[in-house]
C-alpha cells in the first residue's frame, strides 16, 4: 500500500512570542517540521503535503529547500484540525493509498511507531496514535475497548469518568486518504470551541460501519513545543538522543554534555569528537576521523583519518580527504582538501582545490573576493606554501612548488618552481637608534606642554 504524509504546518504559535511561524523555530538546526517531515519520509511517501497558514510563504519557501516536490495547501481560516486536513483534499483527489496526519510543532514521533501505525492499518480503518500520560491535564482522551478506540474525547467535552482517562490522544491519524475526506465530510463543529475536530471522525467511523483502533507510542514521542521554554526543552530532549545514539554506534564522545548535533549529522563508527564540538546542518564525519575541542562544522565532509581542529571552522563546501589536517584556529570554505595535506595554522582557505601531501604554512589567506566574484585557487600535489602566503585568486600553484614566506602571489607558479613575491629587504645602519632617540625626545616634549 502506498503512503502519503499530510503535515499540519498552519499554525501562528502565538505563546512563542514571535514574528515567525511557529513551525519555523528550530530543534537541531532544522525547523519543527523538518522533524515530522524526517520521521515520515523513512516510509517513502509516495507524495507529502504540507498545510501552511499564518507566514505560509515563509514556510513554503523553507519547505522548498528541504523538499522541492513537496505540496503545498494553504488554510487561510484556522477552524480546527479536521478543516486543516480537509485543505489537503485537492493534492490528494487521484491517491488512494494510506495517509499520515503528522504536525509541524511535533518533532519526535519516530519512523518505528509510523510504520506501527501502518501495520495497524491492515485490520482496521482508522488508527490513531495515542500515549499513556504521566499527567494527562487537557489532552484529548481515547476511549477504548481491548482493542478497539471507540472515540476520542476533547478535554473541554469530557465528564469526570473520561476524564479520569490516563491514555491520551497524541493527533496523528491514519486512513485510507479516500476514506479519510469522506469522514471529514461528516465531521460539525458543535462542541465546546466551535472547530471541526479530526478526532470525531472516529466516532464517524463506526456510524459507517468501519472500525478504528489506538498505537501507543512513549509519551516522550508526542511532545508538541508551543513556548519557547518548551522549544529549549526539545532541544535538549534531542541532543541527548543523538549523543546516545553516537555512543551506541561506536562514535567516542569524550565529554558528550558539550557536544551539539544537527538532526541529519552523520559520524561513522571509531570517530572521535573532543569536547565543545558544534554541528551544523549537513555534517558527515568518516570512521576514524577525529574533531578537536572547540570546532564548529556546517555544511562539509570529513573523510577517515582526517583531524580538524581546535577551533577550526569548516564551512559549507568543505570537502578533507583521507588523513588531511585542519589545524587550530582554520576556516575552510568550498574547498577541497587533498589526501594527507596539512593546514595547520591561523589560515583561511576558500574556492580552492589543494592537491594531495601539500602543506599550508601559517598565516596563509586565499584572497577569493573582489567585492562581486569568488576566484578560485588552485594549488597542486606536494607543494609547500610558505607562512603569511597571500594567494590572490584566481591563481595556480602547481605540484612540488614552493612560494616563499611573505609572498603575495599573484601570477601562476609552474610546477617545481619557488615563487619569491617580496620587497627586498633593506638595512639602514644606526637608523633604528637615531629615530627612537628623535620619537622619545619628541614624546619629552609633548608632555612639557611645548
Amino acid at each position: 500500500m502506498t503512503t502519503a504524509l499530510i503535515i499540519l504546518a498552519a499554525g501562528q504559535g502565538s505563546r512563542m512570542n514571535s514574528d515567525l511561524p511557529k513551525v519555523l523555530h528550530e530543534v537541531a538546526n532544522a525547523p519543527l517540521f523538518a522533524h515530522a517531515l524526517n520521521a515520515g519520509t523513512a516510509l517513502e511517501p509516495e507524495k507529502t503535503v504540507l498545510v501552511v497558514g499564518h507566514g505560509g510563504d515563509l514556510v513554503e519557501a523553507a519547505a522548498r529547500k528541504i523538499d522541492d516536490t513537496i505540496v503545498i495547501a494553504h488554510q487561510t481560516e484556522q477552524l480546527g484540525t479536521a478543516h486543516a486536513v480537509a485543505q489537503a483534499r485537492a493534492a490528494l483527489a487521484d491517491f488512494d493509498g494510506d495517509a499520515l496526519v503528522l504536525y509541524g510543532d511535533t518533532p519526535f514521533v519516530t519512523s518505528q511507531t509510523l510504520t506501527n501505525m501502518i501495520a495497524a492499518r491492515a485490520t482496521h480503518d482508522v488508527v490513531v496514535l495515542g500515549f499513556d500520560a504521566a499527567d494527562a491535564g487537557r489532552y484529548g482522551r481515547l476511549v477504548t475497548s481491548g482493542e478497539t478506540l471507540e472515540r476520542i474525547v476533547e478535554y473541554k467535552d469530557a465528564n469526570d469518568a473520561e476524564r479520569a482517562i490516563t491514555l491520551c490522544n497524541s493527533g496523528v491519524v491514519c486512513a485510507n486518504a479516500q476514506t479519510l475526506f469522506a469522514l471529514i465530510d461528516a465531521v460539525g463543529n458543535d462542541n465546546a470551541s466551535g472547530e471541526y475536530y479530526l478526532t470525531d471522525i472516529v466516532e464517524l467511523a463506526w456510524s459507517a460501519g468501519k472500525t478504528a483502533t489506538a498505537v501507543t507510542c512513549d509519551e516522550a514521542e508526542t511532545l508538541g513545543i508551543n513556548t519557547r521554554v518548551e522549544l529549549a526543552r526539545a532541544e535538549g530532549i534531542f541532543q541527548t538522543a543523538k549523543r546516545a545514539e553516537a555512543l551506541d554506534n561506536g562514535v567516542t564522545l569524550t565529554a558528550p554534555e558539550t557536544v551539539f548535533f544537527s538532526l541529519d549529522t552523520y559520524v561513522g563508527r571509531d570517530a572521535i569528537i573532543e569536547p565543545n564540538v558544534v554541528f551544523g546542518p549537513n555534517v558527515t564525519v568518516e570512521s576514524t576521523a577525529r574533531i578537536r575541542a572547540f570546532s564548529h562544522l556546517e555544511g562539509c565532509h570529513v573523510s577517515m583519518g582526517a583531524t580538524v581542529g581546535p577551533y577550526a571552522r569548516l564551512r559549507p563546501g568543505a570537502e578533507l580527504s583521507n588523513n588531511a589536517h585542519v589545524g587550530n584556529f582554520v576556516e575552510i570554505k568550498n574547498a577541497r582538501i587533498g589526501e594527507g595535506t596539512k593546514v595547520n595554522h591561523l589560515t583561511y582557505i576558500g574556492d580552492a582545490d589543494i592537491g594531495d601531501g601539500t602543506n599550508v604554512g601559517a598565516g596563509t589567506i586565499t584572497c577569493n573576493y573582489d567585492g562581486v566574484f569568488k576566484h578560485k585557487t588552485t594549488i597542486g600535489r606536494n607543494a609547500f606554501i610558505g607562512s603569511n602566503t597571500m594567494l590572490v585568486a584566481p591563481v595556480t600553484v602547481g605540484d612540488d612548488a614552493m612560494t616563499a614566506s611573505g609572498s603575495v602571489i599573484t601570477s601562476h607558479v609552474e610546477d617545481g618552481a619557488l615563487a619569491i613575491a617580496r620587497a627586498k629587504q633593506v638595512n639602514k645602519a644606526g637608523l633604528a637608534v637615531r629615530l627612537f632617540e628623535k620619537l622619545k625626545s619628541a614624546k619629552k616634549n609633548a608632555q612639557k606642554g611645548l
